[in-house]
C-alpha cells in the first residue's frame, strides 16, 4: 500500500473519494468489519483508524500499530496525533511522547503544543513551560497559561500575559497574531483565578467584557462556577449576548430550581425576545420539563421576528413535532409563509415534510415534495430520500438519490450499506482513477491536455 501524506490530508479534509467516518462507524455497526479491514490497508484512513481502535480494544495494541504503519510512515501529523493518543490511552505515554517529539523537532507547527501539553499531562510540566517559553511566539499564548498551572509557574506566566495588556491594535489580527489586549486579559483572568484571587479575575474580565464577545462568556462561565448568583443576575439583565442568562438558568435547573431557571429567561425580557439562541435555550428548557405549549409559543415568536430564518423554522417544527401537534406546526408554517409571500424555496419548503408525513402519511409528503417546482434537484433528493428511508422504504430512498448520486455519494453509499449492498457503496465512494487521455497524432489539439 502506498499512501502519501498530501493525499490523505486533502481526502480527510474534504471527506471526498475516501470513506468517511460516519459510514465506516455505519459498516462496523452492521457487521461489515472484514470491509472495514479490508480497506484499513488499502489507503483509507477513516478505516484504519476505526480498525486500530478496534484491535487496541480487544488487547491487539502490536497489530493495532502495525495498522497505522504506514499512515506514520508519511509524516502525516494527523496520523501521528492519533497514534500518539491510542499510546496515551493504552497506559504507554512515553512512547506517545516520543512519537510527537520527532515531529516536533522536525518543525511540525501543530507538533509543538501537542507535544508540550502530552509533557504536562504525565509529570513533565516544568519541562513543558520551558519548553513553550523558548517558542512564546510561535504559538497561542494560551497553551502556555494552561501549562504553567501545572508546573507552578503561574507568576511568570501572568507577566508574560501582562505585558501584551499593553498592546493597542492598529491591524488586529496582523499586529498581534490574534493576541489583542482583551484576549490577554481574559488569559491572565484565568491564572488569576487558578490562584484563588476571584475579585481580581472578575475585575480583569469586567474591565475588558464590554468590548469582547468572549471575554463576556468567560465572565458569566466565571461567576457562575462560583456561585456568585446576584452578580450574574444583575449580568443578565443587561448583556444581551444571552451568555449570563445561559448560565444563570443552567446553574438553576442543575440545582433543581426549574422554576428559577425559567423566571431568569422571563425576567431578562428584552434581551432574551432579541436574542434567538437565548430563546432557543429556553424552548428546550420548557420543553426538557413538560411544557411543550409553552415551548413553542416562545419559538413562534421568535419564527415572527426572523421569519425567514431556516433554523428557527426548522425548531418550531420540531417542537410541534415532539409534541404530537404537527398539524398546529403546519398551521404556523402555512402562516408565516402566507406573510413571506407564499412562496417558499426548498431550502424552507422541506422543514414541512416530516409534518406532512406525521399528519397523512409518507405518501402524502412525498407527493407534496414532488408537487414543489425544486422536486427534481440535487440538493432536494436527501430529503426525500429521507422520508422515505425512515418509513422502512430504502430501496425507494436509494432509486430517488441514484438520480443525483455524484452529489450524494455519501447518503447513497450509507442507505446501500443498510442494503448490504457494500460493494455498490463502496464503488460510489471509490471510483476508480480516470486514465489518462490519449491524445491523437499531430502538434495540435481541439482540447487542452487536462
Amino acid at each position: 500500500m502506498a499512501v502519501d501524506a498530501t493525499d490523505l490530508e486533502c481526502r480527510a479534509r474534504t471527506r471526498s473519494g475516501c470513506i468517511p467516518p460516519e459510514l465506516v462507524s455505519r459498516l462496523l455497526e452492521r457487521g461489515h468489519v472484514d470491509v472495514v479491514e479490508l480497506h484499513a490497508g488499502r489507503g483509507e484512513w477513516f478505516c484504519a483508524l476505526a480498525w486500530a481502535r478496534s484491535l487496541g480494544e480487544q488487547g491487539r495494541q502490536a497489530d493495532a500499530l502495525e495498522v497505522l504503519g504506514p499512515y506514520l510512515a508519511t509524516g502525516w501529523w494527523t496520523a501521528v496525533a492519533a497514534a500518539a493518543a491510542l499510546l496515551e490511552g493504552w497506559g504507554r505515554a512515553e512512547e506517545a511522547i516520543e512519537l510527537t517529539r520527532v515531529r516536533m523537532e522536525a518543525g511540525h507547527p501543530m507538533a509543538l503544543e501537542f507535544y508540550a501539553r502530552l509533557l504536562a499531562r504525565h509529570g513533565r510540566a516544568e519541562e513543558a513551560f520551558t519548553l513553550l517559553r523558548r517558542h512564546i511566539g510561535d504559538l497561542p499564548l494560551g497553551t502556555l497559561v494552561d501549562v504553567a498551572g501545572a508546573a507552578g509557574r503561574d507568576e511568570e506566566a501572568a507577566a508574560l500575559v501582562a505585558a501584551r495588556t499593553e498592546h493597542r491594535c492598529t491591524d488586529f489580527p496582523w499586529c498581534c497574531k490574534g493576541l489583542d489586549r482583551d484576549t490577554a486579559f481574559g488569559y491572565l483572568a484565568t491564572i488569576r483565578e487558578r490562584q484563588g484571587r476571584t475579585d481580581e479575575a472578575i475585575a480583569l474580565l469586567r474591565a475588558s467584557s464590554t468590548s469582547l464577545l468572549n471575554n463576556r462568556e468567560q465572565l458569566a462561565a466565571f461567576l457562575a462556577r462560583h456561585g456568585r448568583l446576584d452578580e450574574l443576575r444583575a449580568m443578565a439583565a443587561t448583556d444581551d449576548s444571552g451568555s449570563a442568562v445561559q448560565h444563570l438558568a443552567r446553574l438553576l435547573e442543575e440545582a433543581g430550581d426549574v422554576k428559577g431557571a425559567i423566571a431568569a429567561y422571563r425576567q431578562a425580557g428584552s434581551a432574551v425576545a432579541g436574542n434567538s439562541h437565548s430563546a432557543f435555550e429556553l424552548a428546550q428548557l420548557l420543553a426538557r420539563h413538560g411544557r411543550g405549549s409553552e415551548a413553542i409559543d416562545v419559538m413562534r415568536v421568535q419564527a415572527d421576528i426572523y421569519n425567514g430564518h431556516d433554523w428557527v423554522l426548522h425548531t418550531l417544527a420540531e417542537l410541534c413535532l415532539d409534541q404530537g401537534r404537527p398539524e398546529e406546526g403546519l398551521a404556523h408554517l402555512d402562516t408565516l409563509a402566507a406573510a413571506r409571500g407564499g412562496e417558499e424555496e426548498w431550502d424552507l419548503y422541506w422543514i414541512r415534510l416530516p409534518l406532512i408525513a406525521a399528519c397523512d402519511g409518507v405518501d402524502e409528503a412525498v407527493a407534496q415534495a414532488r408537487s414543489h417546482p425544486e422536486d427534481a434537484t440535487r440538493y432536494a433528493a436527501p430529503h426525500i430520500a429521507e422520508l422515505l428511508a425512515g418509513a422502512g422504504r430504502t430501496e425507494e430512498a436509494v432509486a430517488v438519490l441514484e438520480q443525483h448520486s455524484s452529489s450524494n455519494c455519501h447518503d447513497l453509499a450509507g442507505y446501500l450499506i443498510d442494503l448490504c449492498r457494500v460493494e455498490d457503496a463502496m464503488a460510489i465512494l471509490l471510483p476508480p482513477a480516470p486514465r489518462p487521455p490519449t491524445w491523437a497524432g499531430g502538434r495540435w489539439h481541439d482540447e487542452p491536455p487536462f
